[in-house]
């Protein structure tokens, strides 16, 4: 017999943008756009499309466009199941509404839902307790993007590495050996100049200007066994990108995994 869930869950939240309702939908709503401040993404650009999210290695969200309505508002179902290898029919789908809304002064609000229902294990409900410090971070992703470099494709740089310990320890090591300062900090990340544009409790965000121009995201996070990982994600955009990319990610790696953690 099959269990329906019914217990819901839902994360709500809104950003204000600069833009027109236009810009910001080609960057909420096209491959091209959300690859440029979130994830690799695949994306059919209509009802019924087929969507697949890049999250990590044997990690993609995949699901269906359900609503399409440019320039206002998008809609899209993952699948929860899949992505968590529970039982299909103990969860719901992962269903996401963006509605964006003109403002004067050329910015846009974009309001987020996402909803679910599941049967009240906890580890849904740890699952959702981490979706909103998880993601929102990447509004603010999607806020620099608009700024600075709506429309340009993205350059990807990606690279984590696991220590022994918690994540609060990690990330101090990280920001210290970084020298990441307080938000509007000029910085020099391994060669790299640009501003801190966030400042969190265990990531930052520096907008590049040199050598190459993009977003740099720098973040950790805990493991079971009392682990933790380092990760750098940076969206990139100019000529050069590829090449900074193909030099610096092996760097980057290295570098990371040779951080020394205090206990």
């Amino acid at each position: 017999m099959s269990t329906i869930p019914t217990v819901p869950y839902r994360l709500e939240f809104s950003v204000e943008v600069p833009g027109t309702p236009e810009q910001v939908w080609q960057a909420i709503a096209t491959a091209k756009g959300m690859s440029a401040w979130f994830t690799p993404t695949e994306l059919d650009e209509r009802e019924g499309g087929r969507l697949r999210f890049v999250m990590g290695p044997e990690m993609d969200s995949t699901g269906e466009v359900t609503a399409w309505e440019p320039p206002r508002r998008l809609v899209y179902a993952e699948d929860w199941a899949a992505l968590m290898g529970k039982d299909p029919d103990d969860l719901s789908p992962l269903t996401s509404e963006f509605v964006v809304e003109a403002q004067s002064g050329g910015t846009c609000v974009v309001r987020v839902t996402t909803s679910g229902f599941g049967i009240g294990a906890d580890w849904e409900q740890e699952f959702w307790d981490d979706m909103g410090p998880g993601w929102m971070p990447f509004f603010d992703n999607l806020r620099l993007y608009l700024a600075h470099f709506p429309g340009q494709e993205a350059t990807h740089l990606e690279v984590t590495a696991s220590h022994p310990g918690s994540a609060e320890a990690l990330w101090s090591a990280v920001r210290d050996a970084l020298g990441l300062g307080d938000e509007g900090a000029s910085v020099d990340v391994r060669g790299a100049t640009g501003t801190v544009e966030r400042a969190g409790e265990h990531q930052a965000l520096v907008r590049l200007t040199a050598p190459v121009p993009g977003m740099l995201s720098v973040y950790t996070y805990p493991e079971e066994g009392d682990k933790a990982t380092a990760g750098v994600r940076a969206y990139l955009f100019s000529a050069g990108a590829a090449e900074y990319v193909r030099r610096e990610e092996p760097a980057w790696r290295a570098w990371l995994q040779g951080l020394s953690v205090s206990a």
